[in-house]
C-alpha cells in the first residue's frame, strides 16, 4: 500500500466555543478506502468539517503530501486536491446531471466528463434530466461524481449511503472501492459498519471525539467483541 497522503494530528474541532473533536490524529493513505465508525455524536462529521475548513479547528495541524495545509478556506484545499461530499445539499436540485458536473471544475480544472460518465453509467443515461428528478441513488453518486471532476487526491465524504437502499449503497460502495483502486485516498464516514468493514482498508473508531481505536478494517471486523466495542463507545460520555 501508498503512504499517508492525508494526515491529520492531534486535532482539536467544533464550533464555535464548543469543542466536538478532542487530540484526534488519523492518517488517509493513498489508494486505500478509511472509514470512519462510531455512534451517533462522536464527532464523525466533524472531523470531516474541520479537515475541509467547515468547523473551527482549536489546535493540531492537517499534512497533504507532508505540506502543512492552511486552516479555513476550502477553496484552497480543492485546488489542492481535496475534495469534500456533505450529506445533505450535496447536489444543485434545480440542475441538470451535466450542469452539476461542470460545476464540479469551477475552482479546480482538468476533470474529465467522459471519464466520470464511464464509472458511473447511470449518469450518463440522464445526463439531461435535472437532478432534483433523480433517484437517491442516483444522487449521491452525483455529488461523489462532481466532486470526481475537481481530479482529486483525496475523497472526504460524510454518510454518502444515508437513507439509501441496501442495493444502491453496495454499488456507491463499489464505486469508492474503484476510486481508491485508481489512487485515490478515501476517507468516509459511515452508519453501517458491516458495509463499511466489506470495502475498506483501514478503520477509525471514534467516541465523544476521540479516537478509540484504529486498524485494518480486516483486523477489526476478525474481532469477536468489535459488536460489543461498538455498542460500549455508543455508551460512552464526555
Amino acid at each position: 500500500m501508498s503512504g499517508s497522503r492525508l494526515e491529520v494530528r492531534g486535532l482539536t474541532a467544533g464550533y464555535g466555543s464548543q469543542t466536538i473533536v478532542f487530540d484526534v490524529s488519523a492518517e488517509f493513505r493513498a489508494g486505500a478506502v478509511t472509514a470512519i465508525i462510531g455512534p451517533n455524536g462522536a464527532g464523525k462529521s466533524t472531523l470531516l468539517k474541520a479537515i475541509f475548513g467547515l468547523a473551527k479547528i482549536f489546535s493540531g495541524e492537517i499534512r497533504l503530501d507532508g505540506e502543512a495545509l492552511s486552516r479555513g478556506d476550502a477553496r484552497l484545499l480543492v485546488k489542492r486536491g481535496i475534495a469534500y461530499v456533505p450529506q445533505s445539499g450535496n447536489v444543485f436540485s434545480s440542475l441538470t446531471v451535466r450542469e452539476n458536473l461542470l460545476i464540479g471544475t469551477y475552482v479546480r480544472k482538468g476533470g474529465d466528463i467522459e471519464r466520470v460518465l464511464a464509472l458511473f453509467k447511470d449518469l450518463r443515461t440522464a445526463i439531461d434530466r435535472r437532478a432534483g428528478k433523480l433517484s437517491g441513488g442516483q444522487r449521491s453518486m452525483l455529488a461523489v461524481a462532481r466532486a470526481l471532476m475537481s481530479n482529486p487526491v483525496v475523497l472526504l465524504l460524510d454518510e454518502a449511503t444515508a437513507g439509501l437502499s441496501p442495493i444502491a449503497s453496495d454499488v456507491l460502495w463499489e464505486h469508492l472501492r474503484k476510486l481508491a483502486d485508481e489512487g485515490i485516498a478515501v476517507a468516509a464516514v459511515e452508519q453501517n459498519v458491516h458495509r463499511a468493514l466489506q470495502s475498506s482498508d483501514d478503520v477509525y473508531l471514534l467516541t465523544s471525539g476521540r479516537n478509540r481505536l484504529n486498524c485494518p478494517a480486516a483486523e477489526f471486523a476478525a474481532r469477536r467483541d468489535w459488536q460489543e466495542l461498538f455498542l460500549a463507545a455508543g455508551s460512552d460520555t464526555r
